[in-house]
């Protein structure tokens, strides 16, 4: 398992914006405030990534209502290449990094050719999409990738495609058996372990703590030699927490404004004084995870004289005379010799005078 040093926080704005750019600046400002590392939008163009007649999830019914298409929930959170541009430079001005996820290719191209993005996020939507994870992988730096829904052999088809983009021309015509390749070769197992990060995730807001199996995450890291992290859906900050000690190097998080609000992923996202305690927790989980060598602090040096013991006499002992079971005992302070010398010291001669109680 590769561990970062410190845990990359995204506060996931995503589409709780509900197409009002104040409120995309108000959960700008929070994820600020809450000190996040960055917060993630939604690149789309509805009509590129969704027919006509396609259903909402399940989850969008409940949280939006049934009486519009997916594909008119999609067009109202739609954010105009100008608003994103704003709202990187809003972010770059204010010390937090921009992301966002694409769901089509002119949308990839906007992030990657006109903002400069390196890094970009992939949905566990895209997962089994490709020719747009070849794209990705083609134009990004660094890849961000959440399994929602996904077996590990879908995982692992993934992974093949952005092992062969990282290590092949872009005219090279991929296949099955081509990405297979390129994965187990050591190009590939390079490119993916300095240059993926897997987020272990269920597709359900909000998700039951059932549903959750942090431990996919560490058969993740296991299987594929990369950082892996979680996008957690659940209620409340624990199981988040949970991941990083887990070995999560990047934790991702809905914020809203405010669960009331309506829209289909309000429900389930933090709000900015939690999202702001999910930081402190994690930060405070870092300092308290420490450095894997088993030592004694400074404090516990000098907490070590008072706690611990000492052979001690338990009556008078003349010089000569031989310590026995009888004539020494183990008490505190820990300033004298150590009970590890007790069976060394039985039957020796005493070199002094000993006062009962004195530590020898």
């Amino acid at each position: 398992m590769i561990r970062a040093k410190k845990t990359f926080i995204i506060a996931e704005a995503g589409v709780n914006h509900n197409g009002s750019m104040k409120l995309a600046h108000e959960l700008v400002d929070a994820a600020i405030s809450a000190g996040a590392d960055a917060v993630k939008f939604q690149s789309f163009i509805a009509s590129a990534i969704v027919t006509a007649d396609a259903n909402k999830a399940e989850y969008q019914i409940i949280n939006t209502g049934s009486s519009e298409s997916q594909l008119k929930m999609l067009q109202d959170l739609e954010l105009s290449h100008q608003q994103q541009r704003e709202l990187y430079e809003y972010c770059q001005g204010h010390g937090i990094q921009f992301l966002s996820t694409p769901f089509d290719s002119v949308s990839l191209d906007f992030l990657t050719a006109d903002l400069g993005l390196t890094t970009i996020k992939v949905g566990s939507g895209e997962l089994t999409n490709a020719p747009f994870l070849l794209e990705v992988a083609q134009s990004a730096e660094k890849i961000i990738l959440s399994t929602g829904m996904s077996t590990i052999d879908e995982v692992t088809e993934a992974i093949g495609v952005i092992a062969f983009a990282m290590t092949s021309s872009t005219s090279a015509r991929p296949s099955k058996t081509s990405m297979t390749a390129a994965f187990e070769s050591p190009e590939g197992k390079k490119a993916i372990n300095e240059r993926v990060t897997l987020l272990h995730c269920t597709t359900d807001y909000p998700t039951k703590p059932e549903d959750v199996n942090l431990k996919a995450m560490l058969t993740l890291g296991d299987k594929f030699k990369c950082q892996v992290g979680f996008s957690d859906h659940s209620v409340g900050v624990h199981l988040a927490v949970a991941a990083v000690a887990m070995g999560a190097t990047i934790i991702e998080k809905h914020l809203t404004t405010s669960r009331a609000l309506p829209g289909p992923d309000h429900k389930a996202s933090l709000e900015p004084n939690e999202f702001k305690n999910l930081v402190h927790q994690i930060r405070e989980l870092e300092s308290a995870l420490g450095s894997g060598e088993k030592a004694p602090t400074e404090v516990e040096i000098q907490n070590k004289k008072i706690a611990r013991r000492s052979i001690v006499a338990a009556k008078q002992i003349k010089i000569g005379e031989v310590f026995t079971k009888d004539n020494i005992v183990i008490k505190r302070p820990g300033t004298g010799r150590s009970p590890i010398e007790y069976w060394s010291l039985l039957d020796t001669k005493a070199t002094r005078d000993i006062a009962e109680n004195e530590i020898i």
